[in-house]
């Protein structure tokens, strides 16, 4: 009985540092390597059209020239977001590149000037949403 309490108990501390260093990898994964950045922005009523001349035409470029790589461009197919949402996907060398490339993005000159004039008869963007994450090991971009 006693062997059996000290297999389960040596067990569970190998189970416990796996998953530490399970951790701790994915951790400095997040902090170090490759990471996409999928945002989700709503356009004021009327605006999506705006919004997306200003992608295609400016801020495309722009984040390039930040070090932010273009992935992809999407309108959802859902009646109701299709007249005001804009879904896209970027990548970026790790979690602190996309920090600094978008402090470096929202400091351009060129930026802020494509921003106010695109704002200039009011607000064209109402809402952002944004998430993080890493590609998993079977993914077929990494």
């Amino acid at each position: 009985m006693r062997a059996l309490i000290k297999t389960i108990s040596l067990i569970s501390v190998v189970g416990l540092l796996a998953s530490a260093v399970m951790s701790e990898s994915a951790t400095a994964q997040e902090s170090t390597g490759r990471v996409f950045e999928l945002r989700t922005y709503k356009a004021t009523p009327g605006n999506l059209d705006k919004l997306l001349a200003r992608f295609r035409d400016h801020t495309m470029r722009i984040f390039e020239k930040h070090g932010m790589t273009n992935i992809g461009y999407w309108i959802p197919t859902d009646e109701a977001e299709s007249a005001d949402t804009l879904v896209y996907l970027l990548s970026h060398e790790s979690q602190e590149a996309a920090t600094n490339s978008w402090r470096a993005f929202s400091q351009d000159p060129e930026w802020q000037k494509v921003n106010a004039d695109s704002n200039a008869n009011g607000p064209i963007l109402d809402s952002v949403q944004r998430k993080f994450m890493t590609a998993t090991d079977f993914s077929q971009i990494k």
